[in-house]
Parts: C-alpha cells; sequence; structure tokens
C-alpha cells in the first residue's frame, strides 16, 4: 500500500513536467525554422488580414519568411495562392508573369502569399513539408530578390 502511495505521489509531482515536452507539431515547427534560420532566411510570426475570397483562411498571425531585395528593385506586388498553382493579386486577377509564374510553380502547396516591396521580399508559409522545401522557398526568395 504504501508503494503504490509513493508512486502516485511521485506521479503527481512530475506529471506537469509532460505538459512542458514540445508537441511533434511543435518540434516540426522549430526544426523547419532552424533549418531556414541555416539557410540565411529570417522568420517572425506576422499578424495578416487575409482577403474574404480566400476558400481556406490562414492563420494570423503566419509565419513568414522573408530577407532583404537587391539595391535599385522598385517594384511591389503581392500574390496570393488561391489553389495549388493558381495565385491571384488583391483584385483577383490571375498572375500573368512569366518569370512570378515559373518561380511560383516551384514553391509548396502551403505557402498561401508572396509579396515584394522595394526594400523586402516575403513569403507566408503553413511551415508544412520537410527540409527540402525550405530549400525551394530559399530558393524561390533569392530568385525573386
Amino acid at each position: 500500500m504504501t508503494f503504490w502511495l509513493v508512486v502516485s505521489i511521485l506521479g503527481l509531482i512530475l506529471s506537469p513536467l509532460a505538459w512542458l515536452r514540445p508537441s511533434r507539431k511543435q518540434s516540426r515547427q522549430m526544426d523547419l525554422r532552424l533549418e531556414g534560420r541555416r539557410a540565411g532566411l529570417a522568420m517572425q510570426l506576422a499578424p495578416q488580414q487575409w482577403p474574404h475570397w480566400l476558400e481556406k483562411q490562414p492563420p494570423s498571425p503566419c509565419p513568414q519568411y522573408h530577407r532583404g531585395r537587391r539595391a535599385g528593385r522598385q517594384d511591389a506586388w503581392s500574390y496570393w495562392q488561391v489553389s495549388p498553382g493558381v495565385w491571384w493579386n488583391q483584385w483577383r486577377e490571375e498572375c500573368s508573369q512569366a518569370h512570378l509564374l515559373s518561380v511560383f510553380a516551384t514553391l509548396p502547396e502551403s505557402v498561401y502569399k508572396v509579396e515584394a516591396d522595394p526594400r523586402m521580399i516575403a513569403l507566408y508559409w503553413g511551415e508544412r513539408g520537410d527540409e527540402g522545401v525550405v530549400e525551394s522557398i530559399k530558393q524561390a526568395l533569392d530568385t525573386l530578390a
């Protein structure tokens, strides 16, 4: 009887420690973020107001992977992936720029948005996939920068 009492008391004392351990999903996200950091990408959780016309509303805040653009770039644009391989701008017009479409074709289906301004290029991503996906994202951002 004393043995079971001691075991149950130890279980009650140690059970909160199990809550501190990250879940598999959280561990996977941390691995992908570290891989992105090693690849030279910056990452932050950025709040977003997503267009109402998206079929599936992405999370807010959403993981944003970004890097600086080369000097002299003045173009600014935003494209949302409404379905795999279909990219729309804010007016729901399909992307018609061949050089952008060729880069967008290399991105995974879990990318929600890619945007550029004169200073930065950013990609909003659902963080699904393996380290190879991080490499394709890095290549896409390097090409578009």
